[in-house]
């Protein structure tokens, strides 16, 4: 297993994804292959492990970094070889199996589409997140890569976030859900309504219609919806995570007595905070890209980038392009499916 890392992508980079990069290479024995600036990636390599050096890391020089701030089409065509491009090209050449980072979203998927290109019959890639719901996770997509979209391209965001299902979580059938103000079929916008005639006609467990509301309740094991809305959907979700958090924490602080009862708590909050934490998915893949891209926070540290590679290796053991290339092939052209009812 092969994966290029870019080394220079995390808010507090490099050390997140060296040490990362360590804990992945010793626990799995994988080739982890650091893409950045060359002097900076030995430096905190001997900074975390002295002058022997790991055998299965290694180093591709790329002297150029996008930062978070930089516009990414304009920044990704300037720095040709920055260290998404370099991670990219690896794979691209076959020299890596995949490729993760934690940098600029953007300039992820913009370097994606120039050097990876779209699988044949995609129409766009999609950004996704694994959320935790109940029973289990779900995946929800586009959650930003695409804010204006057409009914056939929520109809493969359908296809490409089941076969993440089962290839990346290992859901049998996965349901499918489409995004929308209501469950009845009518409900929602003139794309809500448009896609929801074209996923019934896909080869999917298509459940119709789910309301915000049933996707924490796990209605669904994969949540379609338009970039715009979904990007939406995802900030107000992590707003009242972070205020639901920040309700408990000063409830435990209140008095003496909350205090006490926060201490008898605290194992079983640690335990189902586990299931909560980002940094035990790690990442989550560019879908629609002809390689496997690997998206992790750009807050990540050392134990998500670790999660992230672990996200990498698994698509790759599961054969996920290949999957989501058979499946996009079988699909056919959507647009040439029969129109929705009037």
């Amino acid at each position: 297993m092969r994966i290029a890392l870019d080394a220079m992508g995390s808010d507090a980079f490099p050390e997140p994804e060296v040490l990362g990069a360590i804990q992945a290479a010793r626990e799995f024995g994988w080739h982890i292959i650091l893409t950045g600036n060359e002097t900076q990636l030995l430096e905190a390599l001997t900074r975390a492990v002295g002058p022997r050096l790991p055998g299965n890391i290694t180093i591709e020089h790329a002297p150029e970094r996008v930062t978070s701030s930089e516009q990414p089409a304009f920044a990704s065509r300037q720095k040709a070889k920055n260290s998404i491009a370099r991670g990219l090209d690896l794979v691209k050449s076959g020299a890596a199996d995949a490729f993760v980072t934690a940098g600029n979203t953007g300039a992820a998927l913009t370097n994606g589409l120039l050097v990876m290109k779209r699988i044949a019959g995609i129409r766009r890639p999609a950004l996704t997140v694994t959320l935790p719901v109940k029973n289990g996770r779900c995946i929800m997509l586009d959650i930003g890569a695409n804010a204006d979209c057409k009914p056939e391209y929520l109809f493969q965001f359908g296809i490409m976030g089941a076969v993440y299902a089962e290839t990346a979580l290992g859901i049998t059938n996965p349901r499918v859900g489409l995004l929308s103000n209501g469950e009845e079929t009518g409900k929602g916008n003139e794309l809500t309504r448009a896609a929801h005639h074209l996923l019934t006609t896909a080869n999917l467990n298509f459940i119709g219609n789910i309301e915000p509301k049933d996707i924490f309740g796990g209605a669904a094991d994969v949540v379609v919806t338009d970039g715009f809305t979904g990007n939406v959907a995802l900030k107000v979700t992590e707003a009242v995570a972070g205020l639901v958090g920040s309700m408990i924490k000063n409830a435990f602080t209140s008095s003496p007595l909350a205090m006490m009862g926060g201490l008898l708590a605290k194992s079983a909050i640690r335990h189902a905070s586990r299931d909560l934490d980002p940094n035990e998915v790690g990442g989550v893949p560019l879908l629609g890209l002809n390689g496997i891209a690997i998206k992790a926070h750009g807050r990540s540290n050392a134990r998500a980038i670790r999660s992230a590679l672990v996200a990498a290796a698994t698509a790759v053991q599961n054969n996920m392009i290949a999957e989501l290339q058979k499946r996009i092939a079988a699909a056919g052209n959507p647009i040439n499916q029969p129109a929705a009812p009037t």
